[in-house]
């Protein structure tokens, strides 16, 4: 720990071209972050050249001879790269904190980060932030995490009332949202929204509402549909995840849903699919705002990255 308060950083894998690197990493830049670790999961001349020269951020290039220095493998699921890569960063930093965050995701902080850390308990060795997500039509309006609850299935299926009570907590992405772990743990593995000690989980409790992460999972129609068929197969919506509810009571998995809408209904029922859950439909952010779930998070991600990195725009 520094005399300003604890020093923190985040660790981040990434194939996303070179625009969205910079808005992350300026943004986070902005916040203080003592040092971001990027990885790039392919090679990506332009971004290694750019992103080497700012002091805070360490660039690695994921390629074969990366993995073979490592003695394994090049792991086929991106997941698995993306748990050894902050795993690997954590046995080693010289921070008092650490975080794994994707590319999409962006802390939102109601105090400065340093401050936060600083006040959590010293018997606290991981605390967690919860995600805010994206709704259709700028980069401005979140809809708000819904803690778990006894209300929380109604709540959903009121503002999403064709497909909330197949979706957990209404978010098309993930609601556990992303950790914060303090070093100096031995054998510990990160499992992207866990993390295990010596194969047992590290209990993340403590909940820290003062940031949120603005998580931009689907901001658009098209981008959303574009990686739709990679979630489907590999990512967030891939078969063998946890369903909604219990299967007892008719839960079905995210591969599930989707692969039923679009047998039934092809690109039309995914498309009355993502309106609803993504806030596109003018109805449903009415009754977001109705609820007090509507947020007003501007980034502003352009202005940092001139701010951070000029010339490069």
């Amino acid at each position: 720990m520094t005399q300003d308060g604890p020093t923190w950083g985040i660790v981040c894998t990434t194939r996303a071209p070179l625009d969205d690197i910079l808005r992350f990493a300026a943004h986070h830049i902005d916040l203080g972050v003592d040092r971001l670790h990027v990885f790039l999961d392919e090679p990506n001349r332009r971004a290694v050249r750019v992103l080497r020269r700012h002091p805070k951020i360490e660039i690695r290039v994921c390629n074969g001879e990366f993995w073979q220095r490592r003695g394994i493998e090049r792991p086929e699921k991106h997941q698995v790269r993306q748990s050894h890569n902050a795993t690997f960063i954590y046995r080693q930093t010289d921070l008092d904190w650490l975080a794994h965050i994707d590319i999409d995701e962006f802390l939102w902080p109601h105090a400065p980060v340093k401050n936060v850390l600083a006040d959590i308990p010293s018997d606290t060795l991981a605390a967690r932030i919860r995600p805010m997500e994206a709704l259709c039509g700028g980069e401005d309006m979140y809809k708000a995490y819904i803690p778990s609850g006894p209300e929380r299935a109604a709540l959903v299926e009121t503002l999403y009332p064709n497909f909330g009570g197949f979706v957990l907590g209404g978010f098309l992405s993930h609601v556990q949202g992303k950790i914060f772990v303090r070093s100096g743990l031995k054998y510990l593995k990160d499992r992207i929204h866990n993390v295990y000690q010596s194969n047992v989980i590290v209990p993340a409790r403590l909940e820290i509402p003062q940031i949120e992460l603005c998580h931009r999972h689907a901001p658009d129609w098209e981008h959303w549909l574009a990686h739709y068929r990679f979630r489907l197969e590999r990512g967030s919506y891939q078969p063998g995840m946890s369903p909604n509810a219990p299967r007892h009571m008719g839960g079905l998995n995210m591969h599930e849903l989707l692969s039923w809408i679009e047998a039934e209904q092809g690109e039309v029922g995914l498309r009355a699919f993502y309106d609803e859950l993504s806030g596109a439909d003018p109805n449903v952010q009415a009754r977001l705002k109705d609820q007090g779930l509507l947020r007003h998070r501007p980034l502003n991600l352009g202005e940092k990255v001139t701010k951070h990195f000029p010339g490069t725009t």
